[in-house]
């Protein structure tokens, strides 16, 4: 491995990621709005939120659902794309890894944007997607499953592919780099979400963390699609419907992970 090939390769990667297609076809389809002042209206007005996070799904509260999602499938391309070059370019290394890495660190701090970015889940996923793609779809599958049939909660579920990103490459692959790249998405995501964290902490100790979701789940397409998932698996007989189809799901992800 270059020293220098690594160095180059991550700016490239980070420059990519740095783009943000939320902020520019929010602009250029809604130019009278931002997605940089976007404000949660609480009932106690100093407790009012301006939103984090400036990727797809922020877009999506101004544009609406289906072009959030193609602002979603448009960051996965702006890194699964250099991935990919880097990959054919560099047969005998793993520097298409790099791409990915930096590029979602491009994603969450934007040199464009004075570092204020997304959280990445379009980037991850669509990298993840790239390099294995049915581990891609199962843990995704997985992650749903046994976090609304085990916890009831699609919150759980919708971050549990991540997880699950980690013994999957440790067992599918045996390779510490799948390994380390997995470990180092996961924590470069947390930190990513770390002012989420320090709101919901904050919310809780005032009693409006409630009434933050619910305003939440109001004016996100993604979050009121959410919403009405959990919503539908409160019964125990559905709980428990769905872990079954995970445990049965385990048995062909046995065979894919050996073959």
């Amino acid at each position: 491995m270059n020293l220098l090939e690594v160095l180059i390769i991550g700016i490239i990667g980070y420059l990519f990621g740095s783009i943000s297609f939320a902020r520019l076809i929010t602009k250029l389809l809604a130019s009278e709005d931002s997605i940089d002042n976007l404000f949660l209206d609480m009932e106690d007005q100093d407790l009012s939120q301006l939103m984090t996070g400036f990727g797809a799904n922020r877009a999506a509260m101004v544009l609406g659902a289906k072009w959030g999602i193609a602002i979603g499938l448009l960051d996965m391309l702006k890194v699964v794309i250099p991935m990919i070059f880097v990959g054919f370019l560099f047969l005998d290394e793993s520097y298409f890894l790099i791409v990915s890495i930096t590029g979602l660190i491009g994603h969450n701090w934007p040199l464009y944007y004075r570092f204020k970015g997304g959280r990445g889940f379009s980037v991850i996923y669509g990298s993840f997607f790239a390099i294995d793609w049915i581990g891609a779809i199962i843990t995704v599958i997985l992650g749903l499953l046994f976090g609304m049939g085990i916890f009831g909660t699609v919150m759980i579920g919708y971050v549990g592919w991540l997880w699950l990103m980690i013994p999957w490459f440790l067992l599918r692959t045996n390779d510490s780099a799948f390994l380390i790249y997995a470990i180092l998405i996961n924590i470069i995501f947390i930190i990513g979400t770390i002012p989420e964290i320090r709101l919901g902490m904050r919310l809780r100790k005032a009693g409006k963390f409630a009434e933050y979701q619910e305003k939440l789940f109001q004016s996100s397409p993604r979050w009121r699609g959410m919403k009405k998932m959990n919503d539908r698996i409160q019964s125990p007989i559905v709980r428990g419907f769905l872990v079954l189809i995970g445990l049965i799901l385990l048995f062909p992800v046995y065979f894919f992970i050996l073959v």
